[in-house]
């Protein structure tokens, strides 16, 4: 047992303390929180850790391999510390005219906070600045490769971190709103309230969802601005995420409106939205966050799959789902592997929330452990 967690702090400790102690220790847990901690420092900054401008085309780079980045620079004339990535010369085979790729033995020296392209950081003021940029600025590196327009994989991933994982958290908000309250009038109130809710939570449960989502996303209109399509896709999404916490939230209800508290509550002569925001919801609130954190992968590849299939965000909006369009065919399958990628992300972040909601269910309840 650790020092902060002796039994004579434990009897005194609040129930957040309780929560804390019980979820670190549960280290998937807590590798799950750094590494989305991680994903969302990604979409924070993704201007500055994005090399080049996800956008611009270079028909010298069509497909081109992934460079690894190399630190340990070692000359004739001795050796240091500094990124570099091998150049590679583009080939055309002449009899079948393929395209490939080879290791010159150049090397393109790369600099830490370097000047490269400017951009608009979070769209306020210019700069030049980037985590990662050439020495020389006629040089071009690809970390993750490049796609079948010459694009910078490696930016337009970092730019796709932003929309999917953005999406989550604006659908699981959503959510939050409706199963909350819904969920809550269904529970405190019950009789036909409860009746009417419950059949609606029903329905929606009852429809196939991929076919509602193709259906609804297919209604977009193609020349809708980027925002409008992300808004609505979130919508779409939300709408249907929502019944579970609405069922979880009505369960809990329905077992604390007869407890003491709400009783003497309801004595003194609070109103009934006191007594469900100020004493109801507040008990909840840990189960609220772990049924949260759970959900929003659901929604991360609610937006890929749609995107994936075309009917969700188009281009020119940037998503993991829009980036995997890209490798829907054998032939960048077999030439262009790495526009994968984008998957290997989805993959991440989904098991990452997964092991963090686990995390938080089970430290919900730290009287229990």
């Amino acid at each position: 047992m650790e020092a902060d967690e002796r039994p004579d702090r434990v009897a005194i400790a609040s129930q957040w303390q309780l929560i804390w102690w019980s979820f670190r220790r549960h280290k998937l847990a807590m590798v799950g929180l750094w590494v989305i901690g991680l994903l969302y420092f990604v979409a924070l900054f993704a201007e500055f850790i994005a090399p080049n401008d996800p956008t611009q085309q270079n028909r010298r780079a069509v497909y081109h391999p992934p460079q690894m980045v190399r630190f340990l620079d070692i000359r004739e004339d001795g050796w240091s510390i500094r990124p570099f990535v091998y150049e590679m010369d583009r080939q055309r085979d002449p009899e079948t005219l393929a395209i490939s790729y080879v290791p010159s033995g150049d090397k393109i020296y790369l600099r830490l906070f370097g000047r490269g392209e400017e951009y608009k950081f979070w769209g306020l003021w210019e700069t030049d600045i980037h985590l990662l940029a050439t020495v020389k600025p006629r040089d071009n590196f690809f970390i993750f490769g490049a796609d079948r327009l010459g694009r910078d994989m490696f930016s337009r991933v970092m730019y796709g971190t932003r929309i999917s994982m953005s999406i989550g958290l604006v659908g699981v908000a959503i959510s939050l709103v409706l199963g909350i309250t819904l969920g809550g009038l269904s529970g405190y109130y019950g009789g036909r309230v409860d009746a009417v809710i419950q059949r609606l939570i029903e329905f929606v449960l009852s429809l196939p969802t991929i076919p509602i989502w193709l259906a609804l996303a297919a209604a977009l209109p193609p020349s809708w601005p980027i925002y409008q399509q992300y808004f609505v896709i979130t919508l779409i999404v939300s709408l249907v995420g929502w019944t579970e916490l609405g069922r979880v939230v009505r369960g809990r209800f329905l077992a604390m409106k007869n407890e003491d508290f709400v009783i003497a509550a309801r004595l003194d002569g609070a109103s009934e939205r006191r007594i469900i925001f100020r004493h109801m919801l507040p008990s909840l609130t840990s189960h609220i966050i772990a049924s949260l954190t759970l959900a929003i992968p659901l929604m991360i590849l609610a937006e890929t799959s749609l995107s994936f299939l075309g009917l969700g965000l188009q281009p020119p909006a940037i998503s993991w789902g829009v980036l995997l369009k890209e490798a829907q065919n054998i032939l960048t399958i077999s030439q262009a592997p790495w526009l994968f990628i984008p998957g290997a992300f989805v993959v991440v972040a989904v098991l990452a929330f997964n092991f963090l909601g686990d995390g938080m269910r089970d430290a919900a309840d730290p009287y229990e452990h």
